[in-house]
């Protein structure tokens, strides 16, 4: 199956109804005051916390310091051959997400290999804070296939995990993982399952090469990804949900330029307003990643260009179906409306990701993106 996305590309966090981005004044006293504060607050919101003046270990004993360093060494290896330190656990370590529990660091490690099997997962670690006395804090991506049905759907998580030390041995005795595509956190939680579930359908886009990104953040209505950079070549479209101008790009790929070189086909097809209106439309195929910008071929025709995309923040919405100009201004609408409500800044203008070519795939199979960036 096809897909499309809309991506829109974000400013900056904006400060939430009667606070401001700057430091707060939070307790982080309490192992269970922490969790509770994290499950209600906003993402953009813990990551200013998180950065705040860090609780400072009294004289206990822990090295709490140490400890977040030895985490960030450690904590990659989670799935890899050399896996976890498993010295630096409490033999009776409380291991919580939404849908697993262990009470044990062998249950601990026997889910990381049953992932391991099933799933294939690669772990990204983003940061590591102290965030009580006895308490860590990490945030955390987590991508993964699931290797036994013929189509190994891909499943993304993203979350914070919170870390609790025992005092008495300095080594960890809990960890409750929290993931920010859900609701109910605590175990068992059916809509932790309904998520692993829908992330398990039939969802395929062609084997092609695509921009490269990193999810930092996985949520029920989007997902906030880092781009790398990357080269389009470009014309001028009509619509966001149409397919003027894709002849002429693609034209430069099969061989309509100064070299005559033919260039392998990518995915998507980027579809780019940058007004609020959505009305000044371009429409652009990405380079393979090896091209360099300064040995391209020229384009024969001077409505078509090439220009390097600097990349960086974007949220993105899936969806399927037709991307007739209503939905995808429907779609732009919602997903601005969702960025606003989570406390971010979104730009003017969006970017609609075609993974069939416009207009030649059968309505039935097409599925969508669109984006927008911070």
């Amino acid at each position: 199956m096809a897909t499309t996305q809309l991506s829109l590309q974000i400013l900056r966090p904006l400060p939430a109804a009667g606070q401001t981005c700057g430091r707060q004044s939070y307790s982080f006293q309490s192992r269970n005051s922490a969790i509770r504060t994290r499950r209600n607050m906003k993402w953009v919101l813990r990551l200013s916390l998180v950065d705040q003046n860090q609780p400072q270990s009294q004289s206990t004993g822990v090295d709490v310091k140490q400890l977040v360093d030895f985490l960030y060494d450690d904590l990659p290896h989670l799935f890899d051959d050399q896996g976890i330190d498993r010295t630096a656990y409490d033999e009776l370590v409380k291991f919580r997400d939404p849908i697993t529990k262990h009470d044990s660091i062998s249950g601990y490690l026997f889910n990381i290999a049953l992932l391991k099997n099933l799933f294939r997962p690669q772990f990204f670690l983003h940061w590591v804070k102290q965030t009580g006395t006895y308490e860590i804090t990490t945030r955390w991506t987590m991508v993964m296939k699931f290797m036994l049905f013929p189509w190994k759907p891909e499943l993304v998580f993203t979350g914070t995990s919170i870390m609790g030390i025992n005092p008495q041995t300095g080594k960890f005795n809990s960890h409750s993982d929290f993931w920010d595509s859900i609701e109910n956190n605590n175990y068992f939680s059916l809509e932790g399952l309904w998520n692993v579930v829908k992330q398990l359908r039939i969802y395929k886009t062609p084997d092609l090469e695509t921009p490269k990104y990193q999810i930092l953040k996985r949520t029920a209505n989007y997902e906030v990804r880092k781009y790398s950079p990357y080269i389009v070549v470009e014309t001028n479209g009509d619509k966001l949900s149409g397919s003027s101008g894709f002849n002429d790009v693609t034209g430069y790929i099969f061989g309509k330029n100064s070299t005559m070189e033919k260039i392998p086909m990518t995915t998507p097809v980027f579809t780019q307003a940058n007004d609020a209106g959505l009305s000044k439309v371009s429409i652009q195929v990405v380079l393979p990643l090896e091209k360099d910008l300064s040995s391209l071929p020229n384009p024969n025709q001077e409505t078509v260009s090439i220009r390097k995309v600097e990349g960086g923040i974007a949220a993105v919405d899936k969806f399927s179906g037709e991307p007739t100009e209503a939905v995808v201004c429907q779609k732009e609408k919602a997903l601005r409306s969702c960025l606003v409500k989570d406390g971010l800044k979104p730009k003017m203008g969006c970017l609609l990701a075609r993974y069939n070519d416009p207009g030649r795939t059968w309505r039935f199979i097409m599925v969508w993106h669109r984006s927008k960036l911070f």
